[in-house]
């Protein structure tokens, strides 16, 4: 293992991406489990510019980051939620939860580190943002259309029900 500028990366983006998970799953606020996503998202998309996947990181960074935490973040805003904390003891199954992820990743690692992994070259030549434009818009129009169709519905929806729950 060496230890160059690029591992140091990889290793600070992992470890915040892992931390803004926990902090997610940690917190009792709403708002604050976003951000703490929102974090998560942010750091994976940094491991994607180290893997030289400029394209997906922006996406990452646009689709994720951008709309889903600000989809997450109207949602709260629009419905109504207890802003009350409870704060009931949860020491024993923190601690069953804890030994349950240490036991997982412990599997996890063992079987990372006893799976021989290939060291060959993918093919990356055909697999261009140009191509996946192309198959977008030429082969996938229809279902890429329709998604859009499905989500302006659902917002539209949501705006409605939104609307009606204020006026009850």
């Amino acid at each position: 293992m060496q230890w160059n500028g690029e591992f140091l990366a990889f290793f600070l983006l992992s470890v915040m991406a892992i931390g803004g998970a926990v902090f997610m799953i940690h917190f009792t606020r709403v708002v604050h489990m976003v951000l703490a996503l929102a974090f998560t998202f942010l750091s994976i998309a940094g491991i994607y510019v180290l893997l030289h996947a400029e394209f997906v990181a922006a996406v990452q960074v646009l689709i994720y980051t951008g709309a889903v935490s600000i989809l997450m973040l109207f949602g709260i805003m629009l419905t109504k939620h207890r802003t009350s904390d409870h704060s009931d003891s949860r020491s024993r199954h923190q601690l069953l939860s804890f030994v349950g992820v240490a036991a997982f990743f412990g599997v996890i690692m063992w079987v990372i580190y006893h799976t021989p992994f290939s060291g060959g070259k993918a093919e990356t030549a055909k697999y261009t943002v140009a191509n996946l434009g192309e198959w977008v818009f030429k082969q996938y129009v229809i279902p890429f259309e329709l998604t859009s169709v499905l989500l302006l519905a659902a917002l539209v929806g949501a705006v409605i029900l939104a609307k009606k729950e204020r006026d009850a």
